[in-house]
């Protein structure tokens, strides 16, 4: 039925009314199954997403949380067909949208999935005006039936978004960062989408200004039946709009819950890392709480391979068949687990002592990884002129792990002496013609 569907689909180039039904009974509207997304090629190349697999239901606000470089933005940007995947596909209404789709099949999965960006300023076409930056996508798809009912379409979707009518003629260098997060709003939601893909659309934005913001979005999701992709690393933001959670380490899913359950139960140790990490208002709590560092050696997975699987209570989370078992333990005894603990203020000086001494030696392990391992194409210039100082400079990034940095000065500095050998050798035999 689902095959059939497809290709029907790709034959009308219209997407189904309907998406396949859960075992939970609840439509998919998007479903993530096995998704790899790399960049670059050969030894450089980087696995942005491995393994990526998630459902998104109707109606309903998915979260995808974690730390900077984790992978979120990349996936986001694979739903909307702007990163191509590796491996896997993406579905929508149980039609694949990934890959080599027609043209239009591809425009109406435009006009069905909208995304709201994180920089509201770089969003936006400083050279237009309100209107025509809220107008483009009725424009490209012919969504209205005269000039009166585009103004009016536009019009009405201003003042949704708290706008007035005179600010349609306005740049967007003229309004604030939360003015133009709404104009940026009204411009995904003009083209009344069913799905909505919203990354860190907050995160740009003054504290006073965030909670506007998700107030409005759960107002056009209430008022227009929205589904939401919502990409953020703000946990306390995300416990307040989610209704489910998928949490991402390094390109790959480890836990996917209700947000409830997963701040009742925390399972994985990087979702727990992530939740120590969220501030308390109480400065003396703050100040006196132990994070807790996830240290990804933990995991020996050199011979029990991990999957990802559902322990029960629709919570999937990524482990080992050791690591599985002790979780479902864990949640199947049903007391919460608690992962943020207060240090005692009062405990003796030895104790306080350890813990210092921990946060240290944590702090010094984070240190090993190189953060400005760029791979800049000046190493291997450098290295190409002066081959002996690049082979010198590669010895010790490769010491101090910095991997790609490596590369470029053991690229450059090997691509030197081939060049000083033929220099060499061109020189030779031009000395042993004029001797001979």
């Amino acid at each position: 039925m689902a095959t059939l569907k497809q290709e029907n689909a790709v034959r009308s180039g219209r997407l189904p009314e309907h998406g396949p039904i859960a075992e939970n009974g609840k439509e998919i509207l998007l479903s993530l199954k096995n998704v790899d997304i790399t960049f670059g090629k050969g030894e450089d190349a980087v696995r942005a997403v491995q393994d990526a697999s998630f459902d998104i239901y109707r109606g309903e606000t998915f979260s995808l949380v974690g730390e900077s470089g984790s992978g979120k933005t990349t996936v986001g940007r694979a739903v909307i067909r702007v990163n191509p995947l590796a491996g896997g596909e993406i579905d929508y209404k149980g039609v694949r949208i990934s890959g080599r789709i027609p043209h239009a099949l591809d425009r109406e999965v435009i006009r069905n999935i909208q995304m709201v960006f994180q920089d509201p300023a770089a969003s936006l076409n400083e050279r237009a005006t309100v209107d025509y930056i809220i107008s483009e996508g009725l424009y490209n798809f012919h969504l209205f039936e005269n000039e009166a009912d585009r103004v009016r379409k536009v019009e009405e979707m201003v003042a949704e978004v708290g706008l007035l009518p005179e600010h349609l003629t306005r740049y967007p260098h003229e309004f604030s960062g939360g003015q133009r997060q709404r104009i940026g709003i009204a411009r995904a939601m003009v083209m009344e989408p069913e799905l909505v893909v919203a990354d860190e659309p907050i995160s740009a934005l003054d504290v006073s200004i965030r909670a506007q913001v998700l107030n409005l979005m759960k107002k056009f999701q209430e008022e227009k039946n929205l589904t939401y992709l919502f990409i953020a690393h703000d946990l306390s933001v995300v416990r307040f709009i989610s209704d489910r959670i998928g949490v991402i380490y390094k390109g790959r899913i480890v836990e996917v819950a209700e947000a409830e359950e997963l701040f009742d139960f925390p399972l994985h140790p990087y979702t727990h890392s992530l939740i120590s990490a969220i501030p308390i208002p109480d400065p003396q709590l703050e100040k006196n709480k132990v994070l807790y560092t996830y240290d990804p050696s933990i995991h020996d997975y050199s011979v029990d391979k991990p999957e990802f699987v559902c322990i029960g209570h629709d919570h999937y989370i990524y482990g080992n068949r050791k690591e599985i078992e002790e979780y479902r333990a864990i949640r199947e005894r049903g007391v919460p687990v608690k992962p943020i603990t207060i240090r005692d203020p009062n405990a003796p000086e030895e104790v306080h002592a350890r813990t210092v001494e921990a946060d240290e030696a944590a702090e010094e392990e984070f240190l090993i990884h190189p953060t400005h391992d760029t791979g800049s194409i000046w190493y291997m210039v450098i290295s190409f002129f002066l081959p002996i100082l690049g082979l010198i400079a590669a010895v010790l990034f490769r010491k101090f792990r910095h991997t790609r940095n490596y590369r470029m000065c053991r690229k450059g500095a090997i691509a030197g002496f081939v060049m000083l050998g033929i220099i060499l050798a061109v020189f030779l035999l031009l000395l042993w013609r004029v001797v001979a």
